[in-house]
């Protein structure tokens, strides 16, 4: 793409305002930033869309988001007269235009003769995926860019099922995208016209209410909250987002009395003022947090990304100082809970399974295994894992209890297909009660949880590659592992060399050649003689190769070492 013909064409468009003209004005004599925004569009794949929000082809603005939701409007199309009755559901999270843009996804599904039903105001992510499910839609789109720095915003995109694209639909979309002009091809109807003619329709207070009630399904053990509600601490903040007001209601009708909100974070604020990354992995943006539950004699610590679909704990230790712990420890505690809760509450289903993906630590499938559970690996990202849940429950081959990997997503129940932070911090609430009753912190929880099962450790390393060069760097990597696959990693041998890729495992010793179930993702993974595995993969959302380590040791400090000792090999990665 000439990307200056493209610049020339974005600023005589008639569709531009006088500030975004200026905008473009503003950087005519600066080639490489022009170049960074017009030589290409944001690739649409099976998370949508996201990017930094400025005026540009390669970034999200107004005008990207009618031409994303065009290509949509056309798929849905293809699904007759029916799919465009069912129509999609809108809805969009705390940050800077997200309300813009998802009214401007509105109105152009209007336009091409889709119904829609549209949040009135900020409502978590999975409150979408419950909305596309409850009113059998056939679609929905969620305008967010999840735990992202606020210079971004996504344009997430759902099918019938309540999850996420699944990669040909995405892929049907990115064709139809390369072949309309983002100006010209666009339907586009008056937001206020469209709700008095009825094609668009604002859901409120009534949908909250009904995914409450699903979200209240999912108690096992109210007693065990109940014993404690009296002395029972808590806080939780929303990062800005829109946890503010689901979960805390959430957490008050399980019974939780003493429930502290960070005060300052429960603003909405797209801009998140109080942290540099409103990511609940981040254990730098909890400091409010801390001040607070250390001042009230907090038990433990909650929050949720600004999206709410995903949620991060804090845990007291003996000394009396909160830690963050990881989305594989928290998924651990949490999935070694409901085993135990169902099990007291004569709730547990036939053929129980757990599902966790590729890149989620081991040690939940030791965890499943050794109670009697089935444990399934799949693709990073919760449509697979809703994908798998489906196939598996409709086959009869087994009842779903839990879901999870390792970025701090976490689904539970039939109602969403997507990550829930909302129930899962109902789950983890409970959880905590529980222990509490017992005399005992999360960190002693974990601590028995090791014991048990084994010392795991995990660790994700990012080598972020940005700017122009990024992907390229990116793509030689990935080319250069596949390629030429290390026969030893840190001074240990290689044993397995596997390309998710096309499916291939290869027995390094031998050269031997078989096939796995899963293929079709640009993963590589390495599984060493001393049991760790390595993997790595592109991030589908940000520019960086993502690498995981996944080991264990005699105990704690002996993992630990492991994790050192491949973390000098990462980091060689990117020399």
């Amino acid at each position: 793409m000439d990307f200056m013909k493209e610049y020339e064409k974005w600023i005589s468009s008639p569709a531009l305002n006088e500030a975004e003209r200026a905008e473009l004005e503003g950087i005519r004599n600066d080639a490489k930033e022009i170049e960074s925004r017009f030589y290409g569009p944001l690739e649409f794949g099976t998370a949508g869309l996201r990017g930094t929000m400025a005026v540009g082809l390669h970034n999200m603005n107004i005008h990207v988001i009618r031409w994303a939701t065009q290509g949509f409007a056309d798929v849905i199309s293809a699904e007759g007269e029916e799919g465009k009755k069912r129509g999609v559901a809108v809805c969009m999270d705390c940050r800077n235009h997200s309300m813009e843009f998802a009214r401007a996804a509105a109105e152009v599904c209007a336009a091409n003769g889709i119904h829609v039903r549209i949040f009135d105001e900020l409502r978590p992510t999975p409150e979408l995926s419950f909305a596309v499910r409850e009113y059998h839609c056939q679609a929905g789109i969620n305008v967010t860019a999840s735990h992202n720095p606020k210079e971004y915003n996504g344009y997430k995109v759902y099918w019938e099922d309540g999850a996420q694209l699944p990669p040909h639909h995405a892929d049907a979309i990115a064709k139809r995208l390369g072949e309309i002009d983002i100006f010209n091809d666009i339907k586009r109807m008056d937001y206020d016209e469209a709700v008095k003619a009825g094609m668009i329709e604002v859901l409120g207070a009534e949908t909250d209410e009904k995914f409450l009630a699903n979200v209240e399904g999912q108690v096992i053990d109210r007693a065990a909250v109940e014993k404690v509600a009296d002395s029972f601490k808590m806080v939780y903040t929303p990062f800005h987002g829109t946890g503010h007001k689901l979960i805390p209601e959430a957490l008050k009708r399980l019974g939780v009395k003493n429930l502290i909100c960070v005060p300052e974070q429960m603003v909405i604020d797209g801009d998140f003022p109080t942290v540099k990354s409103p990511n609940p992995e981040n254990p730098e943006g909890f400091y409010l947090a801390v001040d607070l539950a250390k001042k009230e004699g907090a038990d433990f610590i909650l929050g949720s990304d600004p999206d709410a679909d995903r949620v991060g704990i804090m845990i007291r230790t003996q000394d009396g100082e909160f830690k963050v712990i990881t989305g594989n420890q928290t998924g651990v505690l949490l999935l070694d809970y409901l085993i135990g809760a169902k099990k007291r509450t004569g709730t547990m289903p036939e053929k129980p399974a757990a599902l966790k993906t590729i890149v989620t630590t081991e040690m939940a499938r030791k965890v499943a295994e050794v109670n009697g559970l089935q444990c399934y690996d799949t693709f990073t990202g919760f449509k697979f894992l809703a994908e798998k849940k489906d196939k598996l429950e409709h086959a009869n081959e087994g009842t779903v209890i839990f879901s999870y990997e390792e970025s701090y997503g976490y689904m539970l129940g039939d109602y969403v297909r997507d990550k829930d932070a909302v129930t899962a911090a109902q789950a983890l609430t409970e959880m905590a009660a529980w222990y509490a009753g017992q005399g005992l912190t999360l960190a002693d929880a974990l601590a028995a949880l090791y014991e048990k099962y084994g010392y795991y450790a995990e660790h994700t390393y990012n080598l972020v590659m940005p700017g122009l060069d990024g992907l390229k760097d990116m793509a030689k990597l990935m080319a250069g592992l596949r390629d030429n696959p290390p026969a030893e990693i840190s001074g240990v041998k290689v044993l397995q060399f596997k390309d998710y890729k096309d499916g291939s495992v290869v027995e390094c010793a031998t050269g031997a050649r078989s096939a796995m179930e899963l293929s079709g993702s640009n993963v590589l993974r390495f599984e060493m003689a001393d049991g760790t595995s390595a993997i790595v993969r592109p991030s589908g959302t940000e520019p960086k190769i993502k690498v995981y380590i996944l080991t264990q040791g005699k105990d704690a400090a002996d993992a630990q070492a492991n994790l050192d000792k491949y973390g000098k090999w990462v980091a060689s990665l990117q020399k």
